[in-house]
């Protein structure tokens, strides 16, 4: 009851139920009333309201209600627990009032209580002084604080000299360069000297805050100084790792297996302050000075210490910069390592990681990327094996989303044949659905910055084949799931030619989840469609929505179609040409669209070179031409942008011609092609500005069209995609048509075939 009063007070203050001067009237005296209850954990449960009170609470309240009282409740003749509580106030009321109040009023308290004859006062009180120190400001700590400290760090008691060390480095920004060199750096010396010979929870203590020691004392160290002080650190590394003989647990006594312990405890903050201790010897140094540590930690027998240091490879990495080479091996290693818990510490970063591995090292060029990590491939591979026969699925999902940085950090082939059957793997095998999602998008991304056009179409031919027309219904899910990845992560063009009719032929899905699902998808759907080029796709799309309002049974499903029927309605058309409120969603489409041609360009013209010289094109080439071919991703809104290419319907007739406009292409996309990072995947827009939908036939929707330049906007025109990009006759193209064409001879020419699959399609869900 006690505890829960507590609480209750204190959320009343936190929710400001009331004023504070009806909170300090009606409950103040309350709260102080059981401050010196018997039982401790009630007493620290006042103690922490009380404490929030504080902050809010007026100087004249705080100075008749609380600092008066303390003066008596602070007497050696109270008992030790009202002593406590009132070191803790006193830290408390520090930031209340002036300086000139708190000498007066505060210190002669503080003094007294650091000279109590109970060790566990003092040490209270000792660890006040910082929040004494940061308000009575630098004159009065040096004058006044400074002096307790340096008794106190004397002190016959472990605990105060341990609370006087902690307290002494929190506040050595506030000490000028004469009271650290002077006063500090001498007791900081006797208190490193004297740790091995005292109990191990100060060693403890020294090692988690030996990294802010040394960058606060950081240029008036010696040479010897320094050297010194790296040793410590260094043995402190290793510390307990000698006395280990490959005896058994059980024959180990007690008292051995808790000092181990806290060796282990010592080991892991020194592997925490890694970082700093790099800054120290200057990362120069690192491989003479620190190198053969950090090989140490991370090969550290116990978990927590390698878990650590895993936690803590990025910022080394950052910190080596051009050196980052030097810790190659050790990223293996963790990567390599039996424990799930270091692997999950390590992935948090990867991606940073393997993109300062790729272009760090010797020399930066990206050429030396796949010879400078030799055994990275097999190394990812078996963490992601380690990770699927695991129970912790959480740790496979974080593993693959990583992974869809991979396409620029090695090469697409690699990806290909190394990880990307994988990904089908785990989406048609894997028992946890995040994972499978995971896997999906992450297959998707490896899509996306595939090179060759045969492998793109395999890939794009197994999703439809093995998910979207799988048997499975859980397979035919997982394929609505990817077609929202690709419209996420890909052109609205490139969904329409190959996803568009394959996801609407769901609709005929004999499984009442997939239609649920595909009804829930169909705003994103038609939010890749644009007028006029894609009319006869809207049509395909009314066509399957009205049969669904017609025919569905069941109950569930059609509640679905009518609310996505009204939010279809209410979705305005997005136009082959910009329009001025959508300009920033259309940009981001053509930019995706802009590399996508850039990727099958480089094959077309690394197709030709190889014809010519017999040499295929370098990954250093492509990667030079991808960055020659960066925009700024904002540009002027007055200034028309054009996908390259001739604005005509017409194509080359002969090989000359096929030449020269692949040259006028290559230029263009030199000048304004665009490159997202997989990074900024996760930003792109989920939905699109998209038409309006009416059950008709010709169903425009409200089509407001605001062209701010001529027909060179139209990025669908048919004559403008090159003809390496052409579908096989295995996938299901559903290719833009011109706008010149007639819509209803487009129609009825393109949809009889599309009608035929419909139907062999259906019968066989």
């Amino acid at each position: 009851m006690q505890l829960t009063a507590a609480v209750s007070f204190l959320t009343i203050l936190q929710e400001e139920s009331v004023s504070i001067h009806t909170y300090a009237h009606a409950f103040l005296q309350v709260i102080l009333l059981h401050l010196e209850h018997r039982d401790a954990g009630v007493s620290n449960a006042w103690l922490e309201t009380l404490l929030s009170v504080i902050e809010v609470l007026p100087k004249e309240t705080l100075r008749h209600e609380i600092l008066n009282p303390l003066v008596s409740k602070a007497q050696l003749s109270q008992t030790v627990q009202s002593r406590l509580v009132s070191c803790k106030i006193l830290g408390k009321l520090t930031n209340k009032f002036d300086a000139h109040a708190i000498k007066r009023e505060i210190l002669p308290l503080v003094k007294s209580l650091c000279q109590d004859v109970e060790y566990e006062v003092r040490s209270c009180m000792c660890r006040q002084l910082e929040n004494i120190a940061q308000g009575i400001g630098t004159e009065l700590t040096k004058s006044v604080v400074l002096p307790e400290l340096i008794e106190l760090s004397r002190d016959e008691s472990s605990s105060v000299r341990l609370a006087a060390f902690e307290t002494l480095v929190n506040l050595l920004d506030v000490f000028d360069a004469d009271d650290r060199s002077q006063t500090i750096l001498p007791l900081v010396k006797s208190f490193c000297e004297k740790s091995f010979k005292a109990d191990e929870s100060i060693l403890i203590s020294l090692s988690f805050h030996l990294g802010k020691l040394c960058h606060g004392l950081y240029g008036i160290f010696t040479p010897d100084q320094h050297l010194r002080f790296l040793e410590f650190y260094k043995k402190l590394c290793t510390l307990g790792l000698q006395q280990e003989n490959g005896h058994n647990e059980n024959q180990i006594p007690p008292q051995i297996l808790e000092q181990e312990k806290k060796y282990i405890s010592v080991r892991k903050n020194c592997a925490y302050n890694f970082p700093a201790m790099i800054v120290f010897v200057d990362p120069k140094n690192f491989h003479m000075e620190l190198y053969s540590t950090f090989f140490c930690l991370c090969h550290d027998p116990e978990v927590p210490v390698r878990y650590t240091i895993a936690i803590c490879f990025y910022e080394v990495s950052k910190l080596l910069n051009s050196g980052v080479y030097l810790i190659h091996k050790e990223l293996i290693t963790l990567l390599q390592d039996e424990s799930l818990e270091v692997l999950d510490a390590l992935i948090d970063h990867l991606p940073e990681i393997l993109e300062l591995m790729s272009t760090g090292g010797e020399s930066s060029v990206q050429e030396n990327k796949l010879s400078s990590l030799p055994d990275l491939i097999p190394a990812l591979t078996a963490a992601e094996q380690r990770a699927a026969a695991s129970l912790k699925w959480r740790t496979h999902e974080k593993l693959l989303q990583k992974y869809a940085c991979l396409p620029h950090i090695i090469s697409s082939d690699q990806i290909y044949y190394r990880f990307l059957q994988r990904m089908f793997t785990i989406m048609m095998t894997n028992n946890v659905l995040p994972v499978q999602k995971a896997a999906s998008r992450t297959l998707c991304v490896f899509l996306r910055y595939n090179r060759k056009q045969e492998q793109r179409h395999e890939v794009i031919q197994k999703l439809i084949e093995q998910l979207g027309q799988g048997k499975s219904y859980w397979n035919r899910l997982r394929f609505l799931d990817t077609c929202e990845f690709i419209i996420e992560i890909f052109s609205k063009s490139f969904f329409c030619k190959y996803f568009f009719l394959p996801a609407i032929e769901l609709t005929h899905d004999p499984v009442a989840n997939v239609r649920m699902k595909l009804c829930c998808l169909l705003p994103k759907v038609k939010s890749t469609l644009k007028i006029p080029a894609d009319k006869h796709l809207l049509q395909q799309l009314e066509m399957c929505v009205r049969k669904l309002l017609c025919q569905e049974k069941d109950k569930d499903v059609l509640a679905i179609v009518k609310r996505t029927v009204l939010e279809l309605d209410r979705m305005e058309m997005s136009m082959d040409a910009f329009q001025k409120k959508f300009y920033e969603k259309d940009l981001l489409d053509q930019e995706k669209e802009r590399e996508e041609l850039l990727l099958m360009e480089m094959e077309q013209l690394e197709k030709e070179k190889q014809q010519n010289d017999g040499r295929p094109m370098s990954d250093k080439t492509f990667e030079k031409k991808r960055r020659d071919t960066k925009t700024p991703t904002t540009l002027p809104k007055n200034i028309p942008i054009s996908v390259p290419g001739p604005s005509g319907t017409s194509t080359p007739s002969t090989s000359k011609e096929v030449k020269k406009s692949k040259l006028i292409r290559s230029q263009s996309f030199n000048n304004q092609a665009f490159h997202a990072k997989y990074g900024n995947l996760d930003k792109c827009p989920s939905k699109s500005s998209t038409a309006g939908y009416t059950p008709s036939v010709s169903g425009l929707g409200k089509t407001s069209v605001i062209s701010l330049t001529d027909d060179s906007f139209r990025t669908r025109n048919a004559s403008s995609t090159p003809t390496s990009f052409s579908p096989s006759p295995s996938l299901p193209s559903t290719s833009r048509t011109g706008s010149s064409v007639d819509p209803k001879s487009s129609g009825s020419k393109d949809t009889q075939p599309r009608k035929a699959t419909l139907k062999s399609r259906k019968s066989n869900p």
